[in-house]
């Protein structure tokens, strides 16, 4: 397996290549030198140090392994051994002499998670023409030059081959498109919503895992579609083990069986649920300016007396003239444009209804140009930003509308949750979005007094701290905590080390409120490393410190599954079947879903399977699995392929 990134997300996918599964790993990254010398302006702090920290650990293993630790390939590359058996290849971009180095030519699967588009696909390009059988993950943001992207490459490997079919077994040459943004998002929205429910969608349905408090005595918890987990026994302990993989005993138990959640007394669940999706679709275009906004209240009373003027001026000429009711209102109207003769001769009546009709023309003409300039300025100001109404509460504030905000801004609009968006820069990338979706936007620097103010955040439900910079994330919720002590705030972090850090002492110094600290390269590598390995994975959901995987898997080749009941294949701590695709094998698809730009949906999907139905060979199935038993079930650990 070959990584080539430029930010954490690269170190983490190798972490899990190499210690989940298992794999040999070539990670190539830019020179230490030029990382250890970024600022750390605009940085988060954590990562610089991560980077020096890397830096120090590559020449060290290049000094202590002397020739050895020195690679000899392509001009302005570097090899060295990192910790963990994974083979560090510093180079300052992935060229055809840098991906030969790495063995791509050799390789069975090549990522690309630089956070430039432009650079992952050159590279693409590169690797597919060393490699046509090369498995190919790339990480873009662009999700509609993602889908033309991944046909083009697929159809280049395809012709490559010869015409092979890109289903056959032999031939396995696909191409994924992901995005690290919308593989976190769900996570990070449905945290900031509902504080310990986590959403994954699938097949049109909305998989809810809701925490549940332990159940009172002589209570029975109702246990949803499945128990997914057991929360950690030290859950209300500020200083206890934080559900991370070190926890032990006292931490979460993955994927129990009846037994386990019987015999665990005090302890939270969390469990499955299924919820139909009825928010609104998002709009194709810019949203329209509703009629009653065009005009003010003020404008609308002016109207409605001049109208109220010309029928009075109509029944009066009724009454003089005797004209028939429609005569009568033509003449007024034509009195009152001043294209009517004037009425010389007629009766004194005529005469002085014409004046007034005159008069109440001359009143028109203001009310009409105050009408123009006010819709004016309100199709101008539907295409403002908008600031944040009066009264406003019970909403989320969304500080950061970059890549990561702008996919959770989208998933909360879609879930018709309140928003309130906080950026410091006016040409970021989300406030096109927050424009369209006409969502309310404070244009400042959230570390200034007043701005947090602005975003009403003393009445807020959460805060979403999402900026690239882990400081300023760290600032504003610091800051929005000594406003509210019981805010639920979630934040971004860059690294996982230090967002369990923040996470711990959060927790410590506020026991009563809801804290997550989440890092989306934790949150997103498991999908990427499901794509290397030729896996649909259809989202990741975090039980504390820990992620469930949600998978679709064949069930031909699998003995843990063939041939099994449902029963029988379920694996305490390891994998659980959820559900089961009717779809027939020669229709199944993986087309990318167009609401998330992920891996695709499995259709056809059939919940609550009884217990004793028996997989077969060409059954689909969706299973919930923690990372090693998801690693142990595809046959991907190297000593269960070398003992069998």
């Amino acid at each position: 397996m070959v990584v080539c990134g430029d930010d954490g997300l690269a170190h983490r996918l190798a972490a899990e290549l190499r210690g989940v599964y298992d794999e040999q790993v070539t990670l190539v990254v830019p020179p230490a030198t030029r990382v250890a010398r970024q600022p750390v302006v605009g940085r988060a702090r954590a990562s610089a140090l991560l980077d020096r920290v890397s830096a120090a650990v590559t020449r060290a293993a290049g000094n202590g392994n002397g020739a050895e630790g020195r690679g000899t390939g392509a001009p302005g590359t570097r090899v060295a051994q990192a910790p963990g058996h994974v083979r560090l290849l510093e180079a300052s971009e992935a060229s055809e002499g840098v991906l030969a180095e790495a063995g791509v030519e050799r390789a069975a699967a090549l990522a690309l998670v630089y956070d430039d588009d432009e650079t992952n696909i050159r590279a693409a390009l590169t690797a597919r023409r060393l490699n046509p059988r090369l498995r190919l993950v790339l990480r873009l943001y662009n999700r509609r030059l993602g889908q033309h992207i991944e046909a083009l490459l697929d159809q280049a490997a395809a012709l490559a081959s010869g015409g092979s079919d890109p289903e056959d077994e032999a031939f396995d040459a696909s191409t994924t498109v992901l995005s690290d943004a919308d593989t976190a998002a769900p996570a990070l929205a449905a945290t900031a919503v509902a504080g310990t429910t986590k959403v994954v969608q699938t097949d049109g349905l909305m998989l809810r895992a809701v925490e549940r408090p332990p159940p009172l005595p002589g209570e029975v918890a109702d246990p949803g579609l499945c128990t997914l987990a057991l929360l950690s026994a030290t859950a209300s302990d500020p200083a206890g083990a934080d559900g991370s993989e070190g926890s032990g005993e006292q931490g979460p138990q993955l994927l129990p069986d009846e037994r386990a959640v019987a015999a665990a007394t005090g302890r939270g669940t969390v469990v499955l649920e299924t919820v139909s999706y009825t928010g609104p679709r998002l709009p194709a275009g810019r949203s329209v300016v509703p009629l009653a906004s065009l005009l003010s209240r003020r404008l609308r009373w002016s109207f409605a007396g001049l109208v109220g003027c010309v029928v009075a001026l109509a029944v009066a000429s009724m009454a003089v003239t005797g004209e028939p009711p429609l005569r009568a209102t033509y003449l007024t109207l034509l009195d009152l444009f001043a294209i009517n003769n004037p009425a010389i001769g007629e009766p004194a009546g005529r005469q002085i209804l014409q004046l007034l009709s005159g008069l109440v023309g001359l009143l028109l003409l203001p009310v009409l140009l105050a009408a123009v300039l006010e819709a004016l300025g309100t199709f101008r100001s539907g295409t403002a930003l908008r600031k944040p109404p009066r009264g406003l509460s019970g909403h989320v504030v969304l500080l950061g509308v970059g890549k990561i905000g702008t996919r959770v801004l989208t998933r909360l609009r879609e879930l018709r949750i309140p928003v309130v968006c906080v950026e410091g820069d006016p040409e970021a990338r989300g406030l096109a979005t927050a424009r369209r979706l006409r969502v309310p936007v404070v244009l400042g620097d959230v570390t200034q007094e007043g701005v947090l103010e602005a975003a009403k955040i003393h009445r807020a439900h959460a805060l979403l701290a999402l900026t690239s910079a882990d400081t300023t994330n760290l600032e504003a919720v610091l800051y929005a905590r000594s406003v509210r002590p019981d805010l639920r705030v979630v934040l971004r972090l860059y690294d996982d080390d230090f967002a369990t850090a923040v996470y711990r002492t959060l927790r410590a110094a506020h026991p009563h409120a809801l804290t997550r600290s989440r890092s989306v390269s934790h949150l997103a590598a498991p999908a990427f490393a499901g794509a290397m390995l030729g896996r649909q994975i259809l989202g990741a959901i975090p039980v504390e410190r820990r992620v469930l995987l949600f998978a679709a898997v064949d069930v031909a080749g699998h003995p843990q599954l063939e041939g099994r009941t449902v029963a029988q294949a379920f694996r305490a701590g390891a994998w659980r079947v959820l559900a089961l695709d009717t779809t027939a094998p020669g229709e199944r698809t993986q087309v990318p879903d167009p609401g998330t730009g992920g891996p695709g949906r499995a259709s056809g999907l059939v919940w609550d399977l009884p217990p004793t139905y028996v997989l077969r060979p060409e059954d689909r199935v969706v299973l919930a699995a923690t990372r090693l038993g998801l690693a142990e079930l595809l046959g991907r650990r190297r000593g269960e392929r070398a003992g069998a």
